[in-house]
């Protein structure tokens, strides 16, 4: 199994350009918001039935989602498990706030998917190199932690 620190190391050489860099350190958590506030907008009443008045708007599919991606942070960092579980439970607020919204979940979250794709293609486009899943799908979750990464070392937390 790769280190976070091997998984970090290969997902930078596609990432040296600042540009891109900074684009990726906008649309990296707005993609992972908006796929949270998507998979929230699929039907789940079936996930609701047991659950407390208190709990059901955060109890959908985008949770399984970060349950399931908890374990993988868990298995990398404990330290970088803790930021990721910190910016799903906001992922989850601002979801729950989005339900409000006259605008429909899933189209308000597709908007968001759909324009951070775009912008990370383009500073890939800028890099001049692929992004870094084409070779490994694995680094979907990766770029993340990445950010995560730099913010831990702006900081002097470890990871």
């Amino acid at each position: 199994m790769k280190s976070i620190q091997n998984w970090f190391d290969e997902y930078a050489v596609s990432h040296q350009n600042p540009q891109n860099k900074l684009i990726h350190f906008i649309c990296v958590p707005a993609i992972f918001f908006s796929i949270i506030a998507l998979l929230a907008s699929i039907p789940h009443d079936f996930l609701n039935s047991w659950a407390s008045e208190g709990l059901k708007p955060y109890l959908h599919f985008g949770t399984v989602l970060i349950v399931f991606g908890l374990l993988f942070y868990l298995r990398l960092s404990i330290p970088l498990f803790i930021g990721i579980a910190l910016f799903s439970a906001l992922c989850l607020y601002f979801t729950k706030l989005l339900m409000l919204s006259s605008i429909p979940l899933w189209q308000s979250s597709l908007s968001i998917f759909v324009v951070a794709w775009i912008g990370q293609f383009f500073g890939h486009k800028i890099e001049g190199a692929k992004p870094s899943f084409f070779q490994d799908l694995q680094f979907l979750l990766i770029g993340p932690a990445w950010i995560l990464g730099f913010i831990y070392r702006k900081f002097g937390l470890k990871y």
